[in-house]
Parts: structure tokens; C-alpha cells; sequence
């Protein structure tokens, strides 16, 4: 399937400012591109790409103060198949992990693993390793928060949304990843486009949404598995930007200094084998 996808992202700033953007598609979905997912930027200013530590495209530019607007709009194919369903993949022993894997092991800024690992062992101590205990998480996670995008707090950590109840996507990601690092299951954060492709529409604004991968052994061997406590699905159409210990990694932009938040369209549909994108103003 083809699915149309970008975003209108604009920021008031009020000096000259630094900022660093992670919305490139990521690095792996680059062969899936059928357009170009360049940003552009209004005012037009000079842009530097790098690849951060894990693995991700990142794009610095230096705003010149007052409004700066970036945005892409773009086709990438997709399989159109759902997230990956191995139920009898099996939890590797710490021991036997790679390297490069371990620290999606260990706390994070919003993955409190100290505050929550008895409660962990609590509820998951008794379920079946691999994938079974992760979908158990998963499950749980689901019901634990109560979604209310106008209850977002960017400051709130897995601790806060197990005791508060409520948040949006990031915090079902944040729970979920904390309590399979405490169960000694690698977890790492991911953000990204995810459409209503195969669901109801839902009728609220269209963001960025957050789900989480963890480390198995599976029937293809060892590899990464996504999994989404925000909707407890299998969804299609999942396109990645970002991966990382969790949602600071992973942020969309990073100024340094004020940058308020001026425009935010995001948008993500399935769009005809023949259809064609039109120019990008």
C-alpha cells in the first residue's frame, strides 16, 4: 500500500536559536520512500543532518528568530501487513544478551526501573516468559492509563503514570517499556506516524504516536517485536522515526532556549496505488 504522510510543525522564537528536529523517516524505512521526505524550513536556513547514537537522522539549524516553520510531505510504501504476531517467542537470558542490547535494560530519565521493579515482579512474576509475560504488560498497561490528551505532561515519568492513571501515548509507551526492563526483557522506546489504516477514524487531531519494540527470540531468530499499550493491537501502517531509551531520545525538536509551539498539523492516510503527490509548496 501507499500511505501519504507529513507534517506543519511552527515555533515562535524570539532570538537566534538552535534547534535539533528528528523527523526524517528512520534510516531502516529509507528504501520504503517513494518521494523525498526532506524537510523544508520558512524562513529557508542552512540545515545539517547527523546520525545520533542510536541510529537515528537528526537535522540541526539555527532559527534566526520570529516564526520558523518545517515541514515534508511525502509517500512511503508499506507492506500493509500488522505488527509481527510470534507468541512463541522465548525471553533471552541477560547473560546471552549482545552488548548493544543491555541498556534497554537499564532506567532511563522517564523509565523509572527503581521505583517500579517490585511492583513488576508483583504482577508478572507468575506469567509465562517471552512473549506471553509481554503481552501480560502490555494488557495491563492498556488498562492501568486512562488516555486524555489534554491531561499531557511532557515531565511525567512510567512512576507517575502508574500512580496518576492517565496521560497519552508516550505514557503507556513509558509504563510498559519500565515494567519489561524490570522483568529483565529489553525494551526500547519508538516514536512515529501511525494512521487509522484498518481501524475507525479517530475523529481528534492527528500526532506523532509512541509504541515500544522489545528484544526476543523468535522463529526468525533474534529480533526486535513492536508492541502498542496505547491501543493493545496489532495496527498497520506504523511508520518510524525514532528509537531510543524513551521519549528523550526521541524528541521531535530540541531548541535551546524558549520556542513556543505555534502550529502542529500531522497527517497520515492510505492513499491509491495511482495516486499522485502533488508539489510541495
Amino acid at each position: 500500500m501507499r500511505i501519504k504522510t507529513g507534517y506543519t510543525i511552527g515555533y515562535d522564537t524570539f532570538k537566534p536559536m538552535p534547534i535539533i528536529y528528528q523527523l526524517d523517516v528512520h534510516p531502516s524505512r529509507a528504501h520504503d520512500l517513494l518521494s523525498s521526505d526532506a524537510m523544508q524550513v520558512d524562513p529557508p536556513v542552512p540545515m545539517r543532518k547527523y546520525t545520533d547514537g542510536f541510529g537515528n537522522t537528526c537535522v540541526r539549524l539555527l532559527s534566526p528568530g520570529g516564526r520558523v516553520t518545517v515541514s515534508a510531505d511525502f509517500l512511503i510504501h508499506d507492506s500493509g501487513e500488522p505488527d509481527a504476531y510470534a507468541p512463541d517467542a522465548r525471553q533471552i537470558a541477560v547473560q546471552d544478551l549482545p552488548d548493544d542490547v543491555l541498556v534497554y535494560l537499564l532506567g532511563s530519565r522517564y523509565c523509572d526501573t527503581d521505583k517500579l521493579a517490585g511492583t513488576a515482579w508483583s504482577l508478572f512474576g507468575g506469567a509465562p516468559e517471552g512473549w506471553a509475560r509481554v503481552a501480560a504488560i502490555v494488557e495491563w498497561a492498556h488498562e492501568r492509563i486512562r488516555f486524555d490528551y489534554q491531561l499531557a505532561d511532557a515531565t511525567r515519568s512510567a512512576f507517575d503514570g502508574y500512580t496518576q492513571r492517565v496521560g497519552v501515548c508516550r505514557d503507556f509507551a513509558h509504563l510498559a517499556v519500565t515494567l519489561c526492563r524490570c522483568m529483565n526483557i529489553p525494551a526500547r522506546y519508538c516514536t512515529g506516524y501511525l494512521g487509522d489504516i484498518g481501524v475507525p477514524v479517530d475523529p481528534n487531531p492527528m500526532d506523532f504516536s509512541a509504541w515500544f519494540e522489545v528484544y526476543l527470540e523468535g522463529p526468525e531468530g533474534r529480533r526486535c517485536y513492536t508492541f502498542d499499550a496505547r491501543h493493545d493491537a496489532r495496527r498497520i501502517g506504523r511508520i518510524v522515526i525514532a528509537r531510543g531509551r524513551d521519549a528523550t531520545d526521541v524528541a521531535i525538536s530540541t531548541s535551546f532556549g524558549t520556542a513556543l509551539l505555534a502550529r502542529f498539523d500531522v497527517h497520515t492516510v492510505e492513499v491509491a496505488d495511482d495516486f499522485v503527490l502533488p508539489p510541495h509548496d
